[in-house]
């Protein structure tokens, strides 16, 4: 069987390449937009083409290089963004056709125009959950985006349009938002490479939002060194000096992070944890109750953003978006204030364990994608709901704040996906990791069968 590689459309080997001369931008920008158009029928990870301006940058990055001047560290290189950053000249719909009226945005989010000042050019917007508020991206306006490595699968969400895309090796990297998983779950799910950086790191100028105490923005990528670039020029900070990996001290979490998973998921952690010579395993304290907290302060906070519209406009919404923001906006101010400061106690709790290890290891998800036509999974003997548990291993962490990185597990099956989670601005040793995760053939983007992609793409 013909497989694709992760590494030949890298976004660093395409920038290399435009930068030397030895391909221009509107080369690459052309072929992959002719690519997305043919391929994404397949998946639906795209809601609209960026053609004309993609086109028009590609063409001042190549005038730069033509001139002799420094076109950027990204140089050519195309992405993709979630449709809740706003990309200047286009109407930011947060995937919803509440807004689709809205103003064309007149200038970039802070993030994208990090991005376009450093050469990439943004190519097409892409699909996610109305509003970001599901893990499963299936849209009532836009369809479901399909997983890459078997179309009959969920692709996960919010962000599923940002991970199968990439997934699919139409594009190196995208740009995802994460408030209980929405990176990491997508990336896990289709086999790539994730980041949901420190709460408040990244700033969130422009880009729609969903629940303001957790939302994070962050990229999704091909390799570790693509990962590592693009979010050092999001967060508008030098190049991370990495630690030797064998000065980080790794832990297993174990508890509710060790039950409900597949045999293969378990298999993959424990190769991890031997190749790196770690064994210490830490169980956090009323996980279960975290979870818990962390879907109320998101259905009180998204319910409360949507109110207003709701009373004038409800029937517009996504009816599965519609039921969860009226159910949040109606519960009561002291479940709120209940799960806030328990959110307290748990941050703390979880701060105190960081003290045994600079990184935990756990799962991103229970195991792989769900089919599209399978509504509910066992969990703890009992049947329950697919979709809503999607987030059942990342919805805790989030109430903490820290930075995750989801590594995709090495394997020839159908991708899985683990959490890397540090201390608050503790980046550099999640990417020390998962760079020897990688380099050690135990992490990587999954390759797809040919007949699902180009043998030259990206994935």
């Amino acid at each position: 069987m013909s497989v694709v590689t992760c590494s030949r459309g890298a976004a660093l080997a395409i920038a290399a390449d435009v930068r030397a001369g030895r391909r221009s931008a509107v080369s690459v920008v052309t072929g992959v937009i002719a690519d997305m158009e043919i391929r994404d029928t397949r998946f639906n990870s795209v809601t609209r083409i960026l053609g004309a301006a993609a086109v028009a940058q590609a063409e001042e990055v190549d005038r730069a290089v033509a001139a002799g001047k420094d076109p950027g560290p990204l140089a050519g290189v195309p992405f993709g963004v979630k449709d809740l950053f706003d990309v200047r000249g286009e109407v930011t719909t947060a995937g919803s056709i509440v807004l689709r009226d809205n103003l064309p945005a007149t200038a970039d989010a802070t993030v994208v125009a990090r991005l376009r000042a450093a050469g990439a050019v943004p190519v097409a917007t892409l699909n996610m959950d109305e509003f970001a508020y599901g893990f499963s991206t299936e849209n009532a306006h836009s369809g479901t985006t399909r997983n890459p490595h078997d179309p009959a699968r969920l692709a996960g969400g919010s962000s599923g349009g940002s991970a199968a895309s990439v997934a699919a090796g139409m594009l190196p990297f995208t740009l995802g938002s994460d408030t209980n998983g929405s990176i990491r779950v997508p990336s896990s799910l289709c086999g790539v490479w994730g980041l949901k950086p420190t709460y408040g790191q990244m700033p969130l100028k422009g880009v729609y939002p969903f629940v303001a105490s957790l939302d994070v923005v962050g990229p999704m990528a091909s390799t570790v060194e693509d990962l590592q670039a693009v979010y050092s020029i999001m967060a508008g900070a030098p190049p991370l000096a990495l630690p030797d990996v064998g000065d980080v001290r790794v832990a297993r979490l174990g508890g509710w992070f060790a039950s409900n998973i597949s045999p293969e998921l378990t298999a993959g952690i424990d190769a991890v944890m031997a190749h790196l010579g770690r064994d210490r395993v830490i169980e956090l304290p009323e996980v279960a109750r975290a979870r818990a907290s962390a879907f109320l302060i998101s259905a009180a906070e998204g319910g409360n953003l949507h109110l207003p519209r709701l009373r004038r406009r409800a029937m517009q919404y996504d009816p599965a978006t519609r039921g969860r923001l009226m159910a949040g906006a109606m519960l009561p101010a002291a479940t709120f204030v209940q799960a806030q400061r328990f959110r307290r106690w748990f941050r703390e709790q979880v701060h105190a364990a960081l003290a045994q290890a600079d990184v935990f290891i756990a799962p991103a998800t229970v195991g792989v994608a769900p089919r599209i036509d399978q509504p509910t999974i066992t969990l703890d003997g009992k049947t329950v709901s697919a979709r809503a548990n999607l987030g059942i291993f990342t919805q805790p962490i989030s109430l903490t704040g820290l930075p995750v990185l989801a590594a995709p597990l090495a394997g020839d099956g159908l991708p899985l996906g683990i959490q890397l989670i540090g201390r608050p601005g503790g980046e550099d040793r999640l990417f020390a990791v998962a760079g020897e995760l990688q380099r050690a053939g135990l992490a990587r983007c999954q390759p797809l069968d040919a007949g699902y992609a180009r043998k030259d793409s990206g994935c």
